[in-house]
């Protein structure tokens, strides 16, 4: 029986970009069960073995794929807007990037160890966002992450850009009504 070698055939050297590209691929298409170190070898045609090169396990891997997918919640929001309207950009941002992956979030949930890097700074955006609105940032952080998370799950479900774009519109009037009682409620500390 052959045995793919460490590299892909026709000469390609394996790449740290390769890897994430064929990771991204199998959750997109096969959801988080479908995303461990054989089959991502098995798609990229060389062993097991010779991912560890490259990341040091899946929790690393599925880190790296997070920094890639939600590195860039946190660009082009201005360190001196205002509280509320950066907190509302960035959860929209995020939003957006668990909507076009879904599975990847779900993984991160299966995988504490990969709660890592881009994840971590979004969280402490978020929360130093929330501390400057209201003494309870912490509950308000898991109700505003919970949100999103939900509503950028649902859109895996959406049948058609029609459907995604009204599941955005209803996620952004649910955001604004918490986001108003986050005020009322950050007045009454």
């Amino acid at each position: 029986m052959n045995r793919p070698r460490g590299r892909p055939a026709r000469g390609q050297g394996l790449t740290a970009e390769a890897i994430l590209d064929a990771a991204l691929a199998l959750l997109d298409e096969g959801g988080e069960a479908a995303l461990s170190m054989r089959a991502l070898a098995t798609r990229l045609g060389v062993t097991p073995m010779s991912l560890y090169h490259h990341v040091a396990d899946r929790a690393a891997l599925l880190a790296a794929l997070s920094e890639r997918i939600y590195g860039g919640v946190l660009d082009g929001a201005p360190d001196d807007a205002p509280a509320e309207p950066a907190l509302r950009a960035l959860l929209l941002r995020y939003y957006d990037a668990v909507g076009r992956h879904p599975a990847l979030t779900l993984a991160i949930f299966a995988e504490p160890a990969a709660f890592a890097g881009a994840t971590l700074r979004i969280t402490a955006q978020l929360e130093a966002l929330l501390a400057g609105l209201t003494p309870q940032f912490a509950p308000w952080r898991d109700i505003l992450v919970d949100h999103a998370h939900g509503s950028g799950l649902a859109l895996s479900a959406a049948r058609d850009a029609a459907q995604a774009k009204d599941l955005r519109r209803r996620h952004e009037e649910a955001l604004d009504l918490l986001l108003g009682q986050l005020r009322a409620t950050g007045k009454h500390g």
